[in-house]
């Protein structure tokens, strides 16, 4: 980390969000200067932990956000999630027009669209859609800000609205995704008709939300007629996609020894799993108490030199607390940390608590030691969590 963004990030922990925002915009010092990726993440930095409004426009306006950038992208939408929090329906208003005003490209207009959506002010985002000439990406943009804003049947009346704009795959998917997820998954079957007339080819995607849908609603006889559809109709075999999708679903709904089928099948198959496939049905295993089956795929995984996500083991790490399984979550634990990942401060309390009652004090006090080092803000909490520990 540069020493100017460590002195905007210090800034902040004095509560001075004002000077660390002016700080990003015009520093007094030449060389403290950032680059545009800087000032990308130190927005990132002081939105995390920040809920006035005023504020939260200065850091945005400081570090002047473009959608064309992730980062951006993930430090606007931060921003408007703290502002919904407080109701600041004309903070948000002033922040996506900003961005409207400044940036009058299709990637700020499809972005704002998407903002209002997450912000639920679809009156603002159909504004905004209609201030310039209709085009199907920002006809999209629009029908997912109504799915943002969890208002399913203007995902419909939007899509009938305009029928000059030509839809493509994504709009349909996009449709289908809003019925998947209001529980009317069978209306999916009346677009694939209506895709079909028209020319447009469904894709992975199309077929994997309605499987997702099906499941969702409990429909399995649904999910195989999907799956036939799919390969008698369209000529498309189910790849790791829809695999993945179909353990995930079976697993989330508690179901975690018939997603383990499919993985079986996958087998026979001679398919290649990714971390996606065992992350699925370690934490699905979790969920059930099954923590030697999630032992098992962990394992597995392992060998095969698969990484999953974070979340994988930081729920894998949970239920073996939980499970009383201290030794096993050490060894993930130790794993995760050579990644610089650390769970939460709970989950490390239950270990090394853990830890300690099984007699293995010296492997406590050594991650105790660690997280004091690493996260100097919580010292006060593991000397607490310390002091309790057998001498």
């Amino acid at each position: 980390m540069s020493s100017s963004l460590r002195h905007l990030l210090l800034l902040r922990r004095r509560g001075s969000a004002a000077a660390a925002a002016a700080a990003v915009l015009s520093p007094s010092d030449p060389s403290a200067v950032l680059s545009a990726k800087q000032k990308s993440r130190a927005a990132l930095s002081l939105l995390k932990s920040e809920s006035d409004p005023e504020r939260i426009l200065s850091i945005c306006r400081s570090a002047d956000l473009h959608p064309s950038s992730h980062l951006d992208r993930h430090s606007l939408s931060l921003a408007i999630t703290n502002l919904s929090k407080t109701n600041s329906t004309s903070s948000i208003q002033t922040l996506v027009s900003s961005l409207l005003l400044q940036r009058r490209d299709a990637k700020s207009l499809s972005h704002a669209i998407v903002l209002f959506g997450q912000a639920g002010m679809l009156d603002s985002a159909l504004s905004a859609f209609t201030s310039s000439p209709p085009s199907t990406k920002n006809l999209n943009s629009l029908l997912f800000a109504a799915i943002l804003a969890k208002d399913h049947p203007s995902v419909e009346r939007f899509f009938r609205m305009f029928p000059d704009v030509e839809p493509d795959v994504d709009t349909y998917n996009v449709v289908v995704k809003s019925f998947s997820e209001s529980g009317s998954t069978r209306s999916a079957y009346s677009l694939l008709d209506e895709m079909r007339k028209k020319n447009i080819e469904p894709n992975t995607t199309t077929f994997n939300t309605m499987i997702s849908g099906f499941y969702r609603e409990n429909k399995l006889d649904e999910v195989d007629k999907v799956i036939d559809l799919m390969r008698r109709k369209y000529n498309s075999q189910p790849g790791l996609s829809t695999y993945n999708e179909r353990i995930m679903s079976l697993c989330k709904l508690k179901r975690s020894k018939e997603a383990k089928g499919l993985f079986d099948e996958m087998v026979r198959k001679k398919m290649k799993m990714n971390p996606v496939t065992y992350s699925h049905l370690i934490v699905g295993f979790c969920k059930e108490g099954d923590l030697e089956e999630a032992k098992r795929f962990y394992g597995e995984m392992k060998k095969k030199g698969l990484v999953a996500g974070s979340s994988c083991y930081f729920s894998l790490i949970h239920y073996l607390c939980q499970g009383e399984d201290f030794e096993a979550a050490l060894g993930v634990c130790n794993e995760m940390m050579e990644r610089n990942w650390v769970p939460c401060f709970a989950t490390m309390k239950l270990l090394v608590k853990g830890l300690a009652k099984i007699g293995k004090g010296e492997e406590a006090s050594e991650i105790v030691g660690k997280m004091k080092e690493r996260f100097p803000g919580n010292a006060e909490m593991w000397k607490e969590v310390e002091e309790g520990l057998p001498k």
